[in-house]
This record gives C-alpha cells, sequence and structure tokens, in this order.
C-alpha cells in the first residue's frame, strides 16, 4: 500500500424528512427544525423552551430540507466519494439518526421511480456507467456481498441458509483491515445483476413494525463492492488498483416508551442500541483527540466501521433527523453526534501493490529531476540569446502546430491582416500621388474603405459561418461513430456539467462559512468610535452578545447533563432487564439441570480472546474420528445379536414385530370376580354405621387381574 500522510476529515451532511400524516394530526403544527442551505446550518427550537431561549445552530458540509431531492443529495455529496473509490480509494457512505427519519429511503430509495433512488442504486449506476465509458486498455472486476448484524451476530445475506447457519466470525488483516471471514461475494457484470443481488438480501433482512415505524430495520445492512481495476503501466506490464466502498444502513434509534416494543422486539431494540451507544463512544474518542484509546472492539458494528471512522477510508455520513416537536430529544443527540464526527480525521491512500506504489515515486522523482533539467538548459539557452521574445515566441509556435483547427483559424487572421496592410498601403499611395486629381483621390479612397469594410463583414460572417458549422457539427454523428457512443459522449459531458455546478456550491458555501467566520473575528479590529457614547453602545452590545453565548453554553451543559442521566437510567433499566433474565436462566439450571451435566457444559467453555467472548468447544475435537460401526450392524440401523437376528428370520413372532423392539401390551380383559356370602353372624356384628352405607351390597367383588 502507498503511504500518503495526507488526512482529510469525516464529511458530515445532514437531512431532514417532513412531518407525517400522524405527526401533523397528533402534535403541535410547525416543526422544530428550520434550515438554511446556503450557510448549511440546521436551527433547532426547543418546544418546551421559553421563546427567549436562544435556538440551537449547528453548521455542517451540507444540508437537505424536506423539499430537496435525492439526486441533489448524490451529485454534491456522494458523487465525488464513488469517484475516489473508481481511483482507488475506500469509501464508506453511512447513514445515522433516529428510527422513522428516513435513512433506509436516503440508502435505497424507491428503485422503480428514477427520481427517489436512493444512494446505493445511484451508485451502482456510476460505477458500471463509468467502466463501460473507460478506456479499452483497462480491466474491471466488480464484486458484491451483502450482510447484516442482528442481535450482535453477522449474518450473510446471500447465504439462503443464514437464517440456520452460525453467525460469521470477524478477522483482521494488516494489509487490508478488518474483514467477515467466510462471506459471500458475487462477481457482477451489469448493473442488473447487482441490484439482483441487492434484492435477494433485502428479502433476507430482518424488519419489523413498531410504533413509530410500519418497516422498521431491525438490524444493522453493510452493503460491500469491492472494485478492481488492471491498467498497464509505463514499464509495459499491468498494474492493480482495488477500491472498496461500504453502503451502510444502520437501524435507527429507538426508546421503549415511544416504540412499545416487546417480547423479542425489545431485545432487538436493546442491542441496537447498545450498539449505537458503542459507535457513539467512538466518536466522541476520535473527536476528543486526547484519548488514547478508541473502544473499537465495544461491538461487531464500530470494529466492521473501523476503517471507516479514523481510518483508511474516505467517509460520508448523512444524519436523518425527525422535525416533530416529540423528537426533540433524539433530534438534539443526533446534531450532536454528527457535530462531533465532523472533527474525526481519516488517512485515505490508495489501495495498489507496494512495488507499484515504488515505481510511482520513482516516476514523480525522475519527472521533477527532467524538469529541473530541462529548467537549466532554457536558463543557459536565455543567457546565449539577445532577444528575450524569440525563444517564446518560438516556444508558442511549437505548442500550436500540432492542432489542425487553430492552424486553419490563424492562417484566416493572417489574411485578414495581410490585406488590411495591403489596401492602408495602396491608400497611402493614392495619398501621395501628386499627380493624381483630388476628386478622382476621393473616389478611389472610398473604394479601399468600402473594400475594408467588406473585409471585415466578411471575417465576421466566416467566424460566424465557424460557430455555426462547430455547432451543427456536433449535432451531427460522425462516420466511424455509432449512435450509442454519441450518447455517451453527451451523457458524460452533462454528467462532468452536474458535477462541476456541485463542486462550484460546495465552495460558494465553503467560502461563505469561512467569511462569515472572519467577519466575526475582524469585527472588533475594524471598528471605529467618534464618540466615548458610541464606544459605551458598542461594548455593551458586545458584552450583551457574549453573555447570550454563554447563557447558551451553560444550557448546552445542562442538556449534556440531562442526556447523559437519561442514557445512564436507559442503560440501569436495560442492565436489570438482563439481570432479570439472567437470573431466571440461574435458577432453571440449579433446578432442572443435574450438577454432572452442569460440570460437563462448564468444561466445554473457552473464552475466544479475538471475539472478546465465551464459546463452546466441539463434542468431537477435530483431529479424532468418529468410530466406526461394528461389523455386525452392516445393512441394518444398529447393532443386532445373534437371538434377534434368528427372531427376525423367523419372522410371524407377535412379540417381535421390528429390529430388537418387543412390544408387551397391557391385558385389557374385565377382571374377573367372586362373589362371597356373609354369614348372618357377622351381619349381626356389623356396625350401625356400616349398615347404612349407601355402598353396601349382598357381597363383594376381589379382582384377579394380575
Amino acid at each position: 500500500m502507498s503511504k500518503n500522510k495526507s488526512s482529510e476529515s469525516v464529511k458530515v451532511v445532514v437531512r431532514c424528512r417532513p412531518l407525517s400524516r400522524k405527526e401533523e394530526s397528533s402534535g403541535p403544527a410547525g416543526g422544530i427544525v428550520q434550515m438554511d442551505l446556503r450557510l448549511g446550518q440546521v436551527i433547532l427550537r426547543n418546544p418546551r423552551a421559553p421563546p427567549s431561549e436562544p435556538q440551537k445552530t449547528f453548521t455542517f458540509d451540507a444540508v437537505y430540507d424536506a423539499n430537496s431531492k435525492q439526486r441533489e443529495l448524490y451529485d454534491e455529496s456522494v458523487r465525488p466519494l464513488i469517484d475516489s473509490v473508481l481511483a482507488g480509494f475506500n469509501g464508506t457512505i453511512f447513514a445515522y439518526g433516529q428510527t422513522g427519519t428516513g435513512k433506509t429511503y436516503t440508502m435505497q430509495g424507491a428503485w422503480l421511480d428514477p427520481e427517489k433512488r436512493g444512494v446505493i442504486p445511484n451508485a451502482f449506476d456510476h460505477v458500471f456507467t463509468h467502466i463501460s465509458r473507460s478506456q479499452s486498455d483497462k480491466q474491471y472486476l466488480v464484486r458484491a456481498s451483502y450482510l447484516e448484524i442482528y442481535l450482535e451476530e453477522i449474518r450473510d445475506l446471500l447465504d439462503p441458509n443464514h437464517t440456520n447457519a452460525r453467525g460469521l466470525e470477524l478477522r483482521e488483516n494488516p494489509d487490508t483491515g478488518v474483514y467477515v471471514q467466510d462471506l459471500t461475494s458475487c462477481v457482477c457484470k451489469s448493473i442488473k445483476e447487482i441490484e439482483e443481488v441487492m434484492n435477494v438480501g433485502n428479502q433476507a433482512r430482518a424488519v419489523g413494525a413498531t410504533d413509530m415505524n410500519e418497516h422498521s430495520s431491525r438490524s444493522h445492512a453493510l452493503f460491500l463492492i469491492t472494485v478492481e481495476c488492471s491498467q498497464p503501466g509505463p514499464d509495459g506490464r499491468k498494474h492493480i488498483r482495488v477500491g472498496r466502498l461500504n453502503l451502510v444502513d444502520l437501524a435507527g434509534s429507538e426508546r421503549q416508551a415511544k416504540t412499545g416494543v416487546q417480547g423479542e422486539r425489545l431485545k432487538e431494540a436493546a442491542k441496537i442500541n447498545l450498539s449505537l451507544s458503542a459507535l457513539g463512544n467512538v466518536i466522541s474518542a476520535l473527536a476528543d483527540g486526547r484519548s488514547g484509546h478508541v473502544p473499537y472492539r465495544d461491538s461487531k458494528l464500530t470494529r466492521l466501521l473501523q476503517d471507516s471512522l479514523g481510518g483508511n477510508a474516505k467517509t460520508v455520513m448523512v444524519a436523518t433527523l425527525g422535525p416533530a416537536p416529540q423528537h426533540y430529544d433524539e433530534t438534539l443527540t443526533t446534531l450532536r453526534y454528527a457535530n462531533r464526527a465532523k472533527n474525526i480525521q481519516n488517512q485515505p491512500r490508495v489501495n495498489e501493490d507496494p512495488k507499484d506504489a515504488l515505481l510511482r515515486e520513482f516516476q514523480r522523482e525522475i519527472a521533477r529531476l527532467r524538469a529541473q533539467l530541462n529548467y537549466r538548459k532554457w536558463r543557459s539557452k536565455q543567457k546565449n540569446e539577445q532577444m528575450e521574445g524569440e525563444s517564446w515566441d518560438g516556444d508558442r509556435e511549437k505548442e500550436t502546430e500540432g492542432e489542425e483547427d487553430e492552424e486553419v483559424e490563424k492562417e484566416a487572421e493572417e489574411y485578414v491582416k495581410l490585406e488590411e496592410q495591403r489596401l492602408e498601403r495602396e491608400k497611402e499611395a493614392i495619398r501621395g500621388d501628386e499627380y493624381m486629381v483630388a476628386e478622382e483621390k476621393q473616389r478611389l479612397l472610398g473604394e479601399k474603405e468600402r473594400m475594408m469594410v467588406d473585409l471585415r463583414k466578411e471575417q465576421e460572417a466566416t467566424e460566424q459561418l465557424t460557430a455555426k458549422y462547430k455547432a451543427m457539427e456536433s449535432k451531427l454523428l460522425v462516420g466511424g461513430k455509432n449512435i450509442i457512443d454519441h450518447t455517451n459522449e453527451q451523457q458524460k459531458m452533462l454528467e462532468m456539467k452536474r458535477q462541476e455546478i456541485a463542486e462550484q456550491t460546495r465552495n460558494e458555501r465553503e467560502i461563505q462559512q469561512q467569511m462569515l467566520a472572519q467577519d466575526e473575528e475582524t469585527l472588533e479590529l475594524r471598528e471605529t468610535f467618534t464618540s466615548l457614547q458610541q464606544e459605551v453602545e458598542a461594548k455593551t452590545k458586545k458584552l450583551k452578545k457574549l453573555y447570550t453565548k454563554l447563557q447558551c453554553i451553560k444550557a448546552e451543559i445542562k442538556d449534556v447533563n440531562d442526556e447523559h442521566v437519561k442514557s445512564r437510567q436507559e442503560l440501569e433499566q436495560t442492565q436489570n432487564e438482563l439481570t432479570r433474565e439472567l437470573k431466571f436462566k440461574y435458577l432453571i439450571i440449579e433446578n432442572f439441570i443435574p450438577p454432572e451435566e452442569k460440570n460437563k457444559i462448564m468444561n466445554r467453555l473457552i473464552f475466544d480472546p479475538e471475539e472478546d467472548q465465551w464459546k463452546f468447544q466441539p463434542l468431537v475435537p477435530a483431529e479424532r474420528s468418529m468410530k466406526k460401526r461394528p461389523a455386525s450392524a452392516v445393512g441394518y440401523k444398529r447393532p443386532l445379536s445373534q437371538y434377534a437376528r434368528v427372531a427376525i428370520a423367523m419372522g410371524g413372532h407377535s412379540r417381535y414385530r421390528a429390529e430388537n423392539i418387543m412390544f408387551l401390551e397391557l391385558d385389557v380383559t374385565p377382571p374377573n370376580t367372586t362373589l362371597f356370602d356373609r354369614s348372618k353372624d357377622a351381619e349381626l356384628n356389623q356396625s350401625p354405621s356400616l349398615d347404612n352405607s349407601p355402598t353396601k351390597e349382598k357381597g363383594i367383588r376381589k379382582s384377579h387381574s394380575w
């Protein structure tokens, strides 16, 4: 891998969805989020605070309101990242936010509607369109994988038996970083094939309904695209670059009181919140910069995003918001996390062979030395020549020799100049002729003037005709070109124009943000006062402004403390629920599992430091082979004794219906009874209570059944 010391920050954009019908009918009118698209600012209003309290303002790389289109977000914020992936960089796009704020819509959208296609289908189109328009000496290999993290287990969505299979394991390679072992990878040759891969994975993804979202994602989904490019280098050998694109659709953070989940959905929500909490801790540790330890291993999500956050990748984070007043706390938390993520620094570099990187450095050094040598030769030539202009004119002539159109235009200009010079000479000659009559001179000079005007008109007409010819030529299909190539060229030019417009918009926003910051810093230096009263008023105004900022910071500290307390209470509640479930399982183990079986299970447990969890050893070690079946059981389901074989051979015996299985039927015949007559003396000696017994009979029945 090439080692480039340059670093860049994570790009953070914010998108706000419109109010839903349920929110419009249940909550107060109006939203709590305002967006300044020109400055890239989000203004948040606290619905529970008094009107005098100042609103909270956050600044990001770009913001998109409820009226924004999918294509705008992609062209302005995502397209440069996909171009970097095609150039050999690692890239990651992930959507972060509360449940039901439009993360899945932003990432996937409506596939059948071109205007509503999300980031993922537009990225597919971008990758394969770039490959189709690339040069013929380049070869590409595109591979796709799809996985989800459900209940902290990694599942391969392209595996038909992923629900029954064991969770996949994470591994780490010093060269390629963190990867998933045994993950299915599909080679895709067209947009249709990679969309088919995506559809297969979406059908297997875990989705459930909650009170806030009818189609809530119950897992974190990662779609991974690997683009390998092989092209010949200056040495004639083929060199390979590998770009990796991670498209991440995170499950939303949720609270039980609002989502109303129970049972299995509650367990899913607890795991989702724990992994998102770990992600928030990683973002905070990276943004702080003072922490030496970054807790990547706290969850599998942060482990997979290790390169994307502070590593070898270019990252775009799309934070999605809900404008409803009842979701103020979640919206504020999302904005704070997004604001922290802006400070994360990544170190992206091109993924190529180390030998190719060394060769690239040698080529740069050779080019630098060649430029120095040419500069020295030029300086020595300058000293030897007497006229500086000649060498520059000669250089300019050499630079334009190879272009036929420019030569033709220059010849036309020279022809016009020569004609003008000839006419001027003829006019001077007419004026200098003493023997010519004055009227004749005037007539001839007038003709020359008309010829000059005609020449200039002809030049203008020629220029207009040339421009019209070029415009018409661009609309026609040249021989040797098919209509598909021509259409591709026009689409390529259109995309380049779109990219230029998006780049210009980004630059304007950055310049405006810088100017706003500089104006606040240099306002004091530019202020001059004509009187003491004016200075007092200005200082008072500034003091009020600083006091307002102080109040905002105090309110921010209070909000952070309240949020911390609330998060701690939620974690304590989750801990209590898990503890109660653990005690219940301990109770089952102590009362229903024999101690010897419990000891067997405990002896099989081992701790895996790589996965940071306990695992069971296999019952039969891999190095041991299973015992062979005895020879007496060949052809039968189980070993048989000699007596059983004889019984089977005889057949027809009522007690042997199958292979060595005895059926002992119960005796269901009615019991035999005998009647005993009692003597009269016995009847007299019987107690009165027995005489009055309702169960008294003439005799006693004794059963003879065995």
